[in-house]
């Protein structure tokens, strides 16, 4: 059932909380049924895929194809319910916590999750670029909606991600530029009788799986109605070259020891340096004697603390 974590091990309480909510909403005994299932000794064991492991020298592009194995054996959830919440507002550390704890549960995912594993498990790749990719298409007086991990490695464009359609997944990066991608994915879902309304394209991803910041998930937002197909192409590889430009110019934090330099000086260093004697913050007051032991303990009731 899918409701049976991988190899016997207890899922969580929240994780089985969401499954009994879908269970008792098609069985009248919800919570019975699942409780049962979970005590029960006799089930198969389901094997755990193992999360891929690499070498050193292991290249980038066989790097991608195990991570995409890996995501393909966790299988596609048909089951109508999410194991997993995903809140794109939350940091990025938050979401690599989620990530490890999919690789823990070994449960099916969806699209979204496969990005968010994705990015998990290459980010000690530092030389891959990872940005989101989302779709959204029309077909039978309905839409839909996909997403997928972008990334780049040498200056060749692919994906990873799950689908139901083995075509609309994994990119393999061969693809010069950028909207030789995005148009793969679009003649894939012609070939599924979908049509693509809009493209949204998200920034680069850190590689910091500690970072505070907040994933980037649209940072240019393509609508397919309003473009020209020469206009949808130009928008697709300014968006690439804004990230080329963004990845070149370095988006850490401030060095801190250059703010401190500038705006936390040290009142000692300050009296001891020349330089610093002739500022207009540090200059003496007319008539003031520098004193006679240079070895004393200095007076620091004087001294304001910036904070």
């Amino acid at each position: 059932p899918f409701f049976v974590n991988r190899g016997g091990l207890p899922v969580d309480e929240p994780t089985w909380e969401r499954m009994w909510r879908h269970v008792g909403r098609i069985h009248p005994d919800g919570e019975r049924v699942a409780q049962r299932i979970r005590g029960a000794a006799d089930l198969p064991k389901i094997p755990i895929p193992s999360v891929p492991v690499f070498q050193p020298s292991t290249p980038i592009p066989e790097r991608l194809e195990a991570v995409q194995r890996y995501i393909r054996e966790l299988q596609y959830n048909h089951t109508g319910t999410q194991f997993f919440e995903i809140k794109k507002s939350r940091p990025l550390t938050g979401l690599m916590d989620l990530a490890k704890e999919m690789t823990k549960e070994a449960l099916p995912i969806k699209c979204l999750e496969a990005v968010i594993l994705g990015i998990y498990l290459t980010n000690n790749m530092t030389t891959l670029d990872r940005f989101p990719i989302s779709f959204k298409t029309h077909f039978s007086g309905n839409y839909f909606r996909h997403i997928v991990l972008g990334v780049n490695f040498g200056g060749r464009y692919g994906a990873l991600g799950i689908s139901r359609r083995e075509e609309l997944m994994y990119k393999a990066p061969v693809f010069r530029t950028l909207s030789e991608l995005i148009f793969d994915f679009e003649e894939a879902y012609r070939r599924c009788w979908h049509t693509l309304k809009k493209v949204k394209l998200g920034h680069c991803v850190s590689h910091d799986p500690h970072s505070v910041e907040q994933i980037e998930w649209k940072r240019s937002i393509l609508d397919l109605d309003k473009l020209t197909r020469e206009d949808f192409r130009k928008e697709l590889e300014r968006h690439a070259r804004d990230m080329r430009l963004k990845i070149g110019k370095g988006t850490g934090p401030p060095s801190p020891t250059k703010d401190r330099k500038k705006d936390v000086s040290s009142p000692q260093r300050g009296q001891a340096s020349p330089h610093r004697r002739n500022s207009r913050g540090d200059r003496r007051p007319s008539g003031e004697k520098k004193p006679a032991d240079s070895k004393a303990m200095p007076d620091l009731n004087g001294y304001q603390i910036r904070v």
